[in-house]
């Protein structure tokens, strides 16, 4: 697929969303420059956590910058991966856990 609806192009365009309004752009631009230095968790634990949570929201733009940060971190193919099943295994936990919301209710009109 030669174009798709996220161009990956629009990465590196990020910072231009301060064009409209700047001021709050610093201040995240800020924050989140905060949130992923070293602290209690390292930088490379940050991203690779970073990089189950772009799966979980599905945003493209993250999943590949977070590739990129977390190889660059030093983080490997398999720990990557892990993040990713680790990622698979809450989002479908969390739709089977709400089967229980189906099966109250199923309950309830068969009564």
């Amino acid at each position: 697929m030669e174009k798709t609806y996220y161009d990956p192009a629009d990465l590196k365009k990020f910072g231009d969303v301060a064009d409209f309004q700047p001021e709050l752009a610093k201040k995240f631009f800020d924050y989140y420059g905060d949130v992923f230095k070293d602290g209690a968790l390292t930088s490379r634990e940050k991203s690779l956590i970073a990089l189950a949570v772009a799966h979980a929201v599905q945003c493209p733009y993250c999943i590949d910058a977070y590739t990129s940060d977390s190889l660059e971190k030093g983080a490997t193919e398999q720990q990557m991966m892990e993040a990713v099943h680790v990622t698979t295994a809450i989002r479908g936990g969390a739709s089977l856990v709400h089967g229980v919301q189906m099966m109250n209710k199923v309950k309830k009109l068969s009564m």
